[in-house]
């Protein structure tokens, strides 16, 4: 997995600037303590929901992998910012940079399992009820998590070429020939799997709405609030996935091509790198930004929020959509979009 670092791979090209030793830590500390605060305040909520409904067990799942992408960012912070000794880039380049972007994709896969379950509970409550289960959620939480696994850990094997000499080389120089191979087939992978996500969102949750605003026209009742919350819910999500992952998976691919190929120029390089550093940014921010996403989604999550703070959990709109329950996959579709 790639990581900023003072040279390019296997030229004099340098890319080591003001931007990537103090601007770019320094965002990445912001992130890094809002995102844990954040994010070990959802853990400890989630520890008092019960796991009733598969959605919640691939919410939990992904308070776990941001969790674990968040504890990697100190390491990011030391090593860019060249404070810490030469060996903690090699550190970062084999181990810490590969738990990053696992369980980024993680997360992201959990989301698509999320939008599959709504889409199915709601547009197609009557498909194959035992993917609707909890031990079946569990089952497939546990194959995600080796699957990601599986595609990320040869790029910690096959990072083998480090010595003293080249510890503060970027990633891509440190791996053998078969670890570029694998690098670049992963990124590939990885990328699929954004793409194949996001789209997948857009379908499931267009049809989700539709579905929920023609139940509320046959129902004859006044749909304004439940629209307003269809779109606020639907569009947290979106919003994540627009600002905090496509910027990346744009210039991904690109990028590792400029890593694993000899026909860039040295400022095609560069270019490919800042926008690399700079959007990897954007979807670092993800982690704090996922917090706000199981507030608005998930009602045991926000009721027990609100428990906590001993706050009253309903608004005025909370109540009328209440009121004017009629079922409960309707009411569900309201709760968790």
């Amino acid at each position: 997995m790639p990581n900023s670092s003072s040279n390019s791979s296997g030229s004099g090209c340098s890319h080591s600037t003001v931007i990537t030793r103090t601007v770019l830590p320094l965002l990445y500390c912001l992130i890094f303590l809002a995102g844990l605060a954040l994010n070990a305040v959802a853990a400890w909520l989630f520890l008092h929901v019960p796991s009733k409904k598969s959605f919640i067990v691939y919410l939990k799942n992904i308070v776990v992998a941001d969790l674990l992408m968040s504890l990697t960012f100190p390491f990011k912070i030391l090593a860019d910012s060249e404070i810490a000794p030469p060996q903690l880039n090699a550190f970062v380049c084999r181990y810490s940079a590969v738990v990053f972007y696992t369980n980024m994709y993680i997360g992201i896969a959990f989301f698509g399992l999320i939008g599959s379950d709504r889409y199915y509970k709601i547009v197609k409550p009557l498909f194959a009820s035992f993917v609707h289960t909890v031990n079946w959620s569990k089952v497939v939480s546990i194959i995600v998590w080796l699957l990601l696994m599986a595609i990320s850990f040869p790029n910690m094997i096959l990072t083998t070429e480090i010595t003293k000499e080249n510890y503060s080389r970027k990633c891509i120089g440190l791996k053998s020939e078969l670890g570029r191979q694998w690098h670049k087939a992963s990124s590939y992978i990885c990328t699929g799997i954004f793409w194949v996500v996001f789209l997948l969102l857009i379908i499931v949750y267009t049809s989700i709405s539709k579905k929920i605003y023609s139940s509320y026209k046959r129902f004859r009742r006044s749909s304004e609030a439940t629209k307003r919350k269809t779109n606020r819910n639907i569009f947290s999500v979106m919003f994540v996935f627009v600002v905090c992952f496509v910027p990346y998976h744009l210039c991904r691919i690109p990028y590792t091509l400029s890593q694993t190929s000899s026909h860039f120029s040295c400022r095609a390089r560069a270019a490919l790198f800042y926008a690399k550093e700079f959007t990897l940014v954007l979807s670092a921010a993800n982690v704090c930004l996922d917090p706000i996403i199981y507030f608005f989604l998930c009602a045991p999550f926000r009721e027990k929020l609100y428990q906590k703070l001993q706050l009253k959990p309903k608004t005025s709109s909370e109540a009328e959509i209440s009121k004017s329950k009629r079922s409960n996959t309707l009411g569900e579709s309201i709760n968790i979009v």
